[in-house]
């Protein structure tokens, strides 16, 4: 076995490992990077001509869409620290936009500059808001006017 083959095939092996590492870790970094660039060279270094490299290529991505698959099957069984699986129960404080909707109407105060979001506190309660119109000052009243994909839209009442 030569030189280059066995260089290869350990950059076929550390590719194969970074690649794996990067499919479990999120986000795209280091290990896929380089995981890439040692498969890239072990093609090079292992291909004798065009067609061995294409066939050696075709055969790497096979590899890695099992790799893929494999990694896949295995996360969905274990519990992943990123994925959120509870439900959010109103009655652990969590609301959805049908739950604001008794706000429209209701007329507070800015107490930040909306531009256009900010807060403002409606029958003493403070709210994130977002305004209809333009910046909005600090002190501006305001009237709750809808709610739109739980955004708490307000429009000014002094014109």
């Amino acid at each position: 076995m030569d030189l280059l083959l066995s260089v290869g095939i350990l950059l076929f092996i550390a590719g194969f490992i970074l690649v794996g590492i990067e499919m479990v870790v999120p986000g795209f970094g280091f290990p896929g990077i380089s995981g890439i660039i040692c498969l890239i060279a072990g093609i090079l270094l292992t291909a004798k001509d065009i067609e061995q490299g294409l066939t050696i290529t075709v055969i790497v991505v096979v590899i890695l869409a099992v790799m893929l698959t494999v990694v896949m099957m295995v996360l969905k069984r274990v519990k992943s620290p990123i994925v959120l699986d509870e439900k959010l129960q109103q009655e652990q404080g969590f609301l959805n936009a049908s739950d604001l909707e008794y706000l429209v109407g209701k007329e507070g105060i800015a107490t930040t500059d909306l531009k256009p979001s900010g807060k403002c506190r409606v029958e003493g309660v403070e709210f994130d808001v977002r305004s209809e119109g333009n910046l909005l000052k600090k002190g501006t009243k305001v009237r709750i006017s809808r709610i739109h994909e739980k955004n708490i839209m307000v429009s000014s009442m002094e014109n």
